[in-house]
């Protein structure tokens, strides 16, 4: 046919016909062919085909390919015309078309121009953030990694730029060329507000050949609409997002700092060590590696360095560290990932205090060079025993009050069974003060209310409540509790925990254990939805003197809590199994975010510790018979600490989740929605380690 579309088709670039080809594709897909559709086309100054009509063709569908936009419509009367298309369809060589692919060389991050003087000509790279059509003059919000700045296309003074400008769209990757000039309508709120740059040149680097599952600059409102797992699953996208890119940079600047700390300052060594290890027992599960060399034997993914640290103190490293990747099978939730990543140090002769003192410079320094935060020294301490008994808990958050009072002897024999009951069986009472008691309703603290809730779901039935009368001096509340209390009684309990009129009085009874879990879940609770927590409060301490051992109920044995190389107090030595631990956490606004201790540095002191944990002397060779070992030929006194660095960077960049703070985390899960991992292997992969399929097992 020598139709004019056919001529022209004739006429232009392969590339194009080429593009055409992909549309082709796409048709064939729908099972519509050139054959039955009408191309409305016609070439553009740049050779790309664009539709012929301005009306809209209705019904029309349009597919964007590459950079090709064509309107099909389906019509029997320009069959002739189709006709010549597929002719050109049928020579053409069927190679996918692309943009040329160029690597640019940028003058500046978009985010830096702002210190750059206006007239100065510039070369930016990124990404299309925003998009605005004001009447013939185009913006574009330009985005890098260094933030944005407003490019602006001038129709009347750089035609070709302007028209490219024009077919931008959202996350369009393009490099633009042109002069910084002061905006009509500054942002002084923006490091580049105060200038745009005046496109002059633009080159297209790459389209979006997909509709986007989620804005990268959205709103608050829009981003928290966005379910976790569109965004784990699309996390290449994810990270493009301001405050994700943001938290990956603090990341950064946090280990930064940690190395020029521990390495220019205080001569620390980095030293790596194994990933594939022996299996361990400590505590959480190992991830197993079967071994395809040695049938039947597997290594395990380290929980932690911990034995390899110790081994260099004895090789004489003295300081060590490393950024050490750690894996663990247990359950997850928000502050913990099968494989998270601690920063692990170890000292050599050096004793706790100087220890700890470091820990606090180093924290402190991460503080300023992060946040810009003087931190305030020497940090807080308190025991394991002060911090449970005034906190019910081991990590407690300092930015608030509502601190745990015993009142176990005020109420001993007293009329109310709940009280004296518990404390008849070894059990204590204890009660919090909430001020302005009235903020929180009876509702909330009957059944299916949200306070008694928390109480429930730390293990008791519920929590027990009186107010603080007007007159300063009584009790109102339910009638069991009020009347089960004489008058000597009730004004005992009023003194001790220093009431208010109206203030509410929350109690738990039971067992120590139970009443602790119950008041801290309660307390945490009362604390963030009353409004008592300041956010931008830093409430750093450390918490020593822990027990060495708990007691495991279902295994009936005790176990250490730390770890069993922690050191006992050499006071304790006697009685190892009630001894304290020479151990210390440091807790960061109620998250641990490290712990350490003195390490046993003889093989008979560790032996004791072994005994006391049901651990014999032909078990405790074979498990870690190359550490005692290594104390046999002159191991030194150390000790040290992990910081697990997830959490930290976490705090400070101010998410709820390590998941926020991670490039590519797993599910609560564990597993990896975006490369869908953990995956199947084949089963001639499964017989080189020595491992027969279960699929493979039923069939034979």
């Amino acid at each position: 046919e020598r139709s004019p579309e056919a001529l022209w088709l004739q006429s232009i670039h392969p590339r194009t016909v080429s593009q055409l080809v992909n549309m082709a594709k796409a048709m064939a897909a729908m099972r519509v062919t050139a054959r039955h559709l009408a191309l409305q086309l016609r070439p553009s100054r740049n050779n790309r085909i664009v539709a012929a009509r301005s009306a809209p063709l209705s019904p029309a569908r349009t597919f964007n390919i590459s950079c090709v936009q064509v309107n099909i419509k389906h019509s029997r009367s320009v069959a002739t015309r189709a006709a010549a298309v597929d002719a050109q369809m049928d020579g053409a060589d069927g190679k996918e078309s692309s943009l040329p692919m160029i690597w640019p060389a940028r003058s500046n991050g978009a985010g830096t121009v702002g210190g750059v003087e206006v007239g100065t000509e510039v070369t930016l790279c990124g990404w299309v953030d925003s998009y605005r059509n004001h009447g013939g003059v185009v913006f574009v919000d330009l985005r890098d990694h260094t933030g944005f700045c407003q490019v602006v296309s001038l129709p009347d003074d750089f035609k070709d730029a302007h028209e490219a400008v024009e077919k931008l769209r959202s996350e369009y990757v393009v490099a633009v060329t042109g002069t910084l000039r002061e905006r009509s309508n500054p942002n002084p709120k923006v490091a580049t507000g105060m200038v745009e740059l005046v496109a002059e040149k633009v080159v297209l680097l790459n389209t979006v050949a997909k509709s986007l599952p989620m804005k990268v600059s959205g709103t608050e409102e829009e981003n928290a609409a966005v379910a976790e797992e569109t965004r784990l699953k699309h996390r290449v996208l994810d990270l493009r997002r301001p405050k994700m890119a943001a938290n990956l940079r603090l990341r950064h600047k946090v280990v930064r700092t940690v190395r020029r700390f521990l390495e220019d300052k205080h001569g620390f060594v980095e030293v790596e060590t194994p990933i594939l290890a022996r299996p361990t027992p400590e505590g959480a599960r190992d991830y197993l590696v079967p071994s395809r060399l040695k049938a039947g034997a597997c290594f395990a993914l380290p929980q932690s360095p911990q034995l390899f640290k110790q081994m260099l103190m004895v090789a004489g490293v003295d300081r060590y560290y490393q950024v050490a990747r750690c894996f663990r099978d247990e359950d997850l939730r928000a502050d913990r990932q099968p494989e998270f990543t601690q920063l692990d140090l170890e000292m050599a002769f050096t004793p706790m205090e100087q220890l700890m003192q470091l820990n606090e410079e180093l924290v402190a320094e991460v503080f300023k060079a992060v946040k810009g935060v003087d931190l305030p020294r020497p940090f807080p301490r308190l025991t394991y025993a002060q911090a449970m008994d005034k906190y019910g808990s081991d990590k407690p958050d300092l930015r608030f009050g509502l601190e745990l009072v015993g009142v176990s002897d005020i109420v001993a024999d007293c009329g109310f069974a709940i009280f004296s009951g518990a404390v008849a069986a070894g059990g204590v009472v204890k009660a919090i003060r909430v001020p302005e008691g009235k903020r929180v309703s009876n509702a909330r603290l009957k059944p299916k209310g949200d306070v008694s809730g928390e109480a429930v779901a730390a293990g008791a039935r519920g929590v027990a409540f009186a107010r603080v009368a007007a007159d300063g001096a009584t009790l109102e509340g339910p009638a069991a509790l009020v009347s089960g209390l004489d008058e000597i009684q009730t004004e005992q309990l009023i003194g001790r925990l220093e009431c208010q009129p109206e203030d509410l009085l929350l109690f738990a009874a039971g067992s120590p254990e139970l009443v602790a879990k119950t008041l801290d879940r309660v307390r945490l609770f009362l604390g963030r939805s009353l409004g008592m927590i300041d956010e931008d409060q830093t409430a750093l301490l450390w918490v020593t003197d822990f027990p060495m051992f708990e007691w495991n109920a279902e295994e009936e044995r005790l176990e250490a809590l730390h770890h069993p190389f922690t050191a006992p107090n050499p006071a304790h030595m006697n009685d190892l199994k009630k001894a304290n631990a020479q151990a210390y956490d440091m807790v960061l606004n109620g998250v641990e975010i490290g712990g350490g201790s003195l390490r046993i540095y003889r093989s008979d002191v560790q032996q004791k510790v072994f005994d006391a944990i049901g651990l014999s002397q032909e078990e405790a060779k074979q498990k870690f018979g190359y550490l005692l070992d290594a104390f046999e030929i002159g191991a030194p006194p150390h000790g040290g600490i992990a910081f697990g660095l997830d959490r930290l960077v976490m705090l400070l960049a101010g998410e709820s989740s390590i998941r926020d703070v991670i490039a590519f985390p797993k599910t609560a899960g564990a597993t990896c929605l975006l490369t869908a991992a953990p995956g199947e292997v084949t089963v001639e992969q499964y017989r080189d380690l020595h491992i027969r399929a279960l699929d493979e097992e039923t069939s034979s």
